[in-house]
């Protein structure tokens, strides 16, 4: 695995490895448990595949006694364990440990029911992102937040990740459309959060749960918030002959405050790879490529849409397709949700990348990107929610030259920094996992870091769930605790102490 650094593995556990999956199994019978090598090596990485770790065992539950059974006996017992949905994760959240559980949860696969008049659908969290809009569709609803992986991406895994889509500039990321959450915690508790009602007393525990990368407790139950389809949506295909025309254009629109269901945008090798793939008929001779889609009333959309194409052609477009048709209009988006396999035609590896930047940065983002792909000599196609300012940079490179993935991790690395320079964030939707561990400590100070490992602490004591993830130094909790004396005495002395 490269350069990268994970927790020590426990020879103890090890050791006890058969015993182990014979206690498990007493658990999850049948073939609840998978132990032979052959047969666990599909689950030895997950979307990030240049990182790979055979788990110790694997365990399949189907219900929520089993979990909260598995867990209790993993934590009395000291041993990790590593929760996975569909192992579609881009940044090695769900990479296993090779002296932990790994509990995959794909088991977990019914819509529980359907409650239209209040609007929510409760869901396992192994129905996949696209299943829910499949469930509910026939009576006009669907789920918002669509991750182009929407077709195999399962909801308990958006949960733990905080997944996002080409239509979250207008209707939110997963954190905006789920509205409870059963869960179990290391210990084997059962809680519930939220519910069915709009808002929930006392502390946004629900807030916390959800980007959480399973390091806080294992979600057994999803209730989201599922809406009517608008009336009309219509797309705009626009083409510019530059990338950083079309980034001001972008900039422009929301500035004009028109909000539209999403805005995406793709660069001439992004817009070359996706038409060869699906021929959604993209020009090939612009640098950029906008789509830019507006729903709601028809008559509102027909205004949004002159306006939006004036404010593409005082920046320099060149191009302005207008769709006419639902199946034009969905064979716009057709080649931006197959844009990342279609980008497998250009190199044999890529490295997708994530991270968040002002819409306003965004001519300054791609011109400082172009100037990096030129220093490590590996070429990039950009592919990205525009609209919100969320990048998903794609590094070409060829494992099988030596040398070419360090250079891949390096380019990445300076594009997250280069993100928080210009005041983003490091993720937008794809989560810190391993891939940004060990950039936190670009964007977060050290006081910083500890406090949010407090929260691990509160949740999750002996650090027993999905360690070596998101943090660039593990601390025991009772390190965390301890005071700093300075001359013999305490500080706020005050304060009750226990």
């Amino acid at each position: 695995m490269t350069g990268l650094v994970m927790p020590d593995l426990d020879r103890a556990v090890l050791a006890r490895r058969d015993g182990i999956v014979h206690a498990l199994r007493a658990i999850v019978p049948g073939e609840g448990v998978v132990a032979d090598p052959t047969s666990m090596r599909v689950y030895e990485s997950d979307g990030l595949t240049a990182y790979r770790q055979m788990p110790m065992v694997v365990v399949l539950p189907e219900t929520v006694d089993q979990v909260s059974r598995v867990l209790a006996y993993c934590h009395a017992e000291g041993i990790k364990v590593v929760p996975r949905g569909a192992g579609t994760s881009l940044s090695g959240g769900a990479l296993p440990l090779g002296d932990a559980v790994l509990l995959s949860m794909m088991k977990f696969n019914r819509v529980l029911d359907v409650d239209f008049p209040n609007r929510v659908a409760v869901v396992q969290p192994g129905v996949t992102n696209l299943g829910i809009t499949r469930a509910v569709e026939e009576r006009g609803f669907y789920y918002a937040p669509d991750p182009s992986s929407q077709i195999a991406c399962s909801i308990g895994g958006n949960v733990a990740e905080n997944s996002g889509g080409v239509h979250s500039l207008k209707y939110g990321l997963t954190t905006n459309n789920v509205l409870g959450l059963e869960m179990v915690l290391m210990t084997g508790e059962v809680v519930r959060i939220g519910g069915r009602h709009l808002d929930s007393e006392g502390y946004d525990l629900l807030g916390l749960m959800v980007g959480s990368e399973g390091l806080l407790a294992v979600v057994t139950e999803v209730t989201v918030r599922i809406l009517q389809k608008p009336e009309t949506a219509r797309a705009a295909l626009i083409g510019f002959p530059s990338s950083e025309q079309a980034g001001a254009a972008v900039a422009a629109i929301i500035a004009a405050g028109i909000i539209p269901g999403g805005m995406e945008m793709m660069d001439k090798p992004a817009i070359a790879a996706a038409e060869a793939f699906v021929h959604a008929g993209y020009p090939l001779d612009v640098e950029a490529l906008l789509i830019v889609e507006l729903d709601g009333p028809a008559v509102e959309v027909a205004d949004l849409l002159v306006r939006v194409e004036a404010i593409a052609n005082t920046h320099g477009a060149t191009e302005c397709r207008l769709s006419t048709s639902e199946a034009e209009r969905l064979s716009f988006w057709a080649g931006r949700k197959a844009a990342f396999p279609a980008v497998g035609r250009l190199s044999p590896d890529y490295y997708c990348m994530d991270g968040t930047i002002p819409r306003a940065a965004l001519p300054l983002v791609l011109r400082r990107m172009g100037e990096l792909s030129q220093t490590h000599g590996l070429r990039v196609a950009n592919v990205f929610h525009a609209g919100d300012g969320n990048l998903h940079p794609l590094i070409l490179y060829d494992a099988n030259i030596p040398g070419e993935l360090e250079r891949a991790e390096a380019f990445g690395a300076d594009i997250l920094r280069l993100c928080v320079e210009v005041g983003g964030v490091l993720t937008g939707e794809h989560g810190v996992g391993v891939e940004k561990r060990d950039l936190m400590g670009t964007m977060f100070g050290e006081d910083d870091l500890k406090q949010q490992q407090r929260v691990k602490c509160a949740f999750d004591e002996k650090q027993l769930l999905n360690p070596g993830k998101v943090f660039p130094e593990l601390h025991r909790c009772a390190e965390l605790g301890r005071l700093h004396v300075h001359g013999g005495a305490l500080p706020h002395p005050d304060i009750p102490r226990f």
